[in-house]
């Protein structure tokens, strides 16, 4: 929209500004046009339906077409159909995830970008199944099979969640699956930091979410870092306080490992100790690190690949990063 409105303002004093931001504007275009071209053939199985709907005698035909699902003897599975929980949650699951149309255009939206920027990847094959709600395992990427477990992604107001914390049951949503899938590549080409520093790690956490930036670029920055619309506002509000705060008690090459717990992890909230605390979301320090990144990618001319092995302390430096007033 910016551009073809700019490609129509003549004013001699501003067609230099043009000139950048229209050039922008087509190498943005030509990228989106290159990526689009990108081939996918994306597989998808739906392994919860089909083994919902087999029944005993369909046993053999499922472990055979997904050996590396059936490690256990058929006693277990068959024991697994016959539960009335294990029914009750192929149901809700069912009931939810009658398509997955909106899904896989997010997935191959997703991939299509992973191989434009990493064409030596593999795209693997897609299986949807359940965990019995074990949402630290919600998405599992391996070399060659992406399992998504779809009774994580029910809606946070769902019944199976009414136990757990509301941070946690507000991420239990099909919004953030894609977003969740790209977190597991992102952790696959980020390298761990080797240094100890709460920079380092602020770092690693910007660099994952830049690279969600790169690789979902029409998708909400909540959705990437898992907040709601007011935790993103609050963060955004209050960025100049987080970081003068940071500073101030000297955080940055700090090595207290309780700075993960306060700022890292996911919770409730940070923990600044000062009043804002129950306003805030958690994981701001993974925020804050992400901005750090834009900031750098703003500055630099430097591509995605040699990003993700760059030193902290080096993208801190060269980012002339300043935080909103």
């Amino acid at each position: 929209m910016y551009c073809k409105i700019l490609a129509k303002v003549k004013p001699i004093f501003i067609l230099l500004s043009v000139f950048v931001i229209l050039s922008s504007c087509n190498d943005s275009d030509k990228v989106a046009k290159e990526i689009a071209a990108v081939p996918m053939d994306l597989k998808i199985a739906r392994f919860d339906r089909e083994f919902a709907s087999s029944g005993e005698e369909g046993l053999p035909g499922l472990r055979k077409m997904y050996p590396y699902l059936f490690p256990a003897p058929d006693s277990v599975w068959i024991a697994k159909m016959n539960d009335s929980l294990q029914i009750e949650l192929f149901q809700e699951v069912g009931n939810a995830f009658r398509s997955f149309e909106d899904e896989e255009e997010g997935l191959v939206q997703l991939f299509k970008h992973i191989k434009y920027y990493f064409p030596e990847y593999t795209v693997p094959k897609v299986i949807t199944v359940t965990n019995d709600v074990d949402y630290n395992n919600r998405i599992i990427l391996t070399d060659s099979l992406l399992f998504i477990s779809l009774d994580n992604y029910l809606g946070p107001e769902h019944k199976y969640y009414g136990g757990f914390q509301r941070y946690i049951a507000h991420t239990l949503d099909r919004n953030f699956l894609v977003s969740d899938v790209a977190s597991s590549f992102a952790k696959q080409v980020v390298p761990r930091p080797r240094e100890r520093t709460f920079l380092a790690r602020i770092i690693y956490f910007g660099k994952e979410l830049y690279l969600k930036d790169v690789l979902m670029p029409n998708v909400d920055d909540r959705k990437k870092i898992g907040y709601s619309q007011e935790d993103l506002d609050w963060a955004f509000a209050n960025e100049e306080p987080m970081w003068r705060n940071f500073i101030e008690n000297e955080y940055l090459y700090s090595t207290d490992n309780k700075l993960n717990q306060r700022f890292l992890e996911p919770a409730p909230f940070s923990k600044f100790g000062l009043e804002l605390d129950n306003e805030s979301p958690g994981k701001l320090g993974r925020f804050v690190g992400w901005q750090i990144v834009r900031a750098f990618m703003e500055n630099n001319d430097v591509d995605v690949k040699q990003l993700m092995t760059m030193p902290a302390e080096e993208i801190f430096k060269k980012s002339n990063y300043k935080p909103r007033n």
